[in-house]
């Protein structure tokens, strides 16, 4: 046993002795450019070249780092079997990524290259203001030496449009009012915020099918249109005017507009804002990719048409002390110069009654499409009935649905009160339709005797004015006749006169 000690003992002490003599011989310096040469030499005979993308770049946080990592979980040709999980925050979905050393491969253009997740553990930290994790994470990309400026001129920008594009996706919406008399939180935002949960779309929405298409194709358009509007030079951005009957599905509408574009909704209340600067402050403080909705418009402050009110409203559209809000400002709130300060933006105007409002809202550049949402047709009846009761048109007898579509356009209601209807019922089907039904008929009957006693009243209104005019006509014409009458008296006397003569 002793001699075993010893020989190991001997053994490691020639292995000390030549370590120390590797130094000797082999300093730092010429061992580091031994390395920096079988480095170049290697490279000159590899196809391939290499890109590192560190986690922490000095004390800063990579963003093209987060950005790849983000990316990558969106890949479906992952050749590892064990992937990482994470959910961001104020984000509802779940992304899997690489998890330590694993690689994955990725086709751009044609060109494939190799992502591997390089995870060490970093040394001893010494003294520092800001602590680093233990790990020291990054991405390693391996590509050709040929498609080199392929990948970095284009392959990273679009890496990072594309992760911008799925961070935004995997966000909750958010829905933004302004504060109170013009407050500020405490991050110095005029904004407050919630998360916006409206479950509304363009599938659940009662809508005439031929409409709801064009506007999904307008928005699609939009929504894809950066290089046509930067190419005709135009700000990106465009305005809807939502206008009709209370109970149509303005808010609805609005609602599935965001949940299909992906966009936050700011909507702004006017009677809070008390002069054009804040406006302009409110609009600087909203992001791009937002929805931007001033409901009910004709009713938060005096925006009547100047042909048909007083001469004041071409000025101010706000007459109370705090509120001074111009018609001009808010006509440059939504295509001046200031609107322009951010892109990819919609303008959202409501109102029930469009007519009140002055022609200078109207035009196009500020709203470039205006949706009249009508009374319930019989299309956007088969929705609310899937809907609410989850029937489909084969499911409903073929008399009730002749009669409910030849009854629909004469009631005259609303999407709204239709679904009230629906919601009391939803748990007995047929009931639900046999009182839409006759609530339809009562609704259509009622329109009919209404524009019956119209009518009625049009005409009585017609004879009574023809009797007015009648008697203007004799009131005209008696004192001609009494003129005539008294002449004739008169030239009779003369006449008898000069017979006596």
């Amino acid at each position: 046993m002793k001699e075993y000690w010893g020989s190991l003992a001997s053994i490691l002490g020639v292995l000390a002795f030549c370590q120390s003599l590797l130094h000797v011989l082999f300093p730092p310096e010429l061992r580091f450019a031994t390395l920096k040469l079988f480095n170049r030499v290697f490279n000159m005979f590899t196809s391939y070249c290499y890109f590192d993308i560190t986690e922490i770049d000095g004390v800063n946080t990579n963003e093209l780092y987060n950005a790849v990592q983000l990316y990558l979980s969106s890949c479906v040709t992952i050749s590892g079997s064990r992937l990482s999980l994470t959910r961001a925050l104020n984000s509802s979905a779940i992304t899997f990524g690489l998890t330590n050393n694993d690689t994955i491969f990725d086709t751009f253009n044609g060109v494939t290259v190799l992502w591997e997740h390089i995870v060490t553990q970093r040394q001893a930290q010494t003294f520092s203001w800001r602590p680093l994790p233990d790990e020291k994470r990054g991405f390693t990309l391996r590509i050709k030496k040929k498609d080199k400026s392929l990948i970095l001129d284009s392959y990273l920008d679009y890496i990072m449009e594309k992760a911008n594009d799925m961070r935004r996706k995997n966000e909750d919406r958010l829905l933004y009012t302004n504060s109170r008399g013009g407050s500020l939180d405490s991050r110095g935002h005029p904004w407050e915020s919630v998360p916006f949960k409206h479950p509304s779309t363009f599938e659940t929405l009662a809508m005439d099918p031929v409409k709801k298409a064009e506007i999904i194709e307008d928005l699609k358009d939009f929504a894809n249109g950066q290089s046509f509007y930067q190419k005709t030079g135009r700000a990106w951005k465009r305005g809807y005017l939502l206008y009709g009957p209370p109970g149509t599905g303005k808010s609805s509408m609005i609602a599935a507009m965001a949940n299909y574009l992906g966009y936050d909704i700011y909507d702004l209340e006017l009677t809070e804002v008390h002069h054009n600067s804040e406006l302009r402050k409110l609009l600087m403080k909203t992001s791009s990719k937002s929805i931007i909705v001033i409901e009910d418009i004709d009713c938060s402050i005096d925006l009547s048409n100047r042909k048909k009110g007083s001469p004041n409203n071409s000025s101010s559209i706000g007459r109370s002390y705090w509120n001074s809000i111009t018609l001009s400002g808010l006509l440059n709130f939504t295509d001046g110069l200031w609107s322009c300060c951010g892109s990819e933006r919609i303008f959202v105007f409501t109102t029930n009654h469009i007519d009140k409002l002055d022609p200078a809202l109207l035009r196009s550049g500020r709203m470039d499409m205006h949706v009249f949402m009508s009374y319930c047709s019989f299309p956007a009846l088969r929705i609310l009935l899937k809907n609410y009761l989850g029937n489909a048109e084969s499911d409903l007898d073929e008399g009730v649905l002749k009669e409910l579509e030849e009854v629909i356009d004469k009631a005259e209601m609303t999407p709204a009160d239709i679904s009230e209807l629906l919601i009391k019922n939803r748990r007995n089907k047929d009931r639900a339709v046999i009182e839409l039904l006759e609530a339809l008929k009562n609704k259509a009957e009622m329109k009919l005797k209404s524009g019956e006693c119209v009518r009625e009243k049009n005409l009585n209104d017609v004879g009574e004015e023809e009797e007015e005019e009648e008697q203007e006509k004799r009131a005209l014409e008696s004192p001609k006749e009494g003129c005539d009458y008294e002449d004739s008296i008169k030239k009779e006397e003369e006449d008898e006169e000069k017979k006596i003569k």
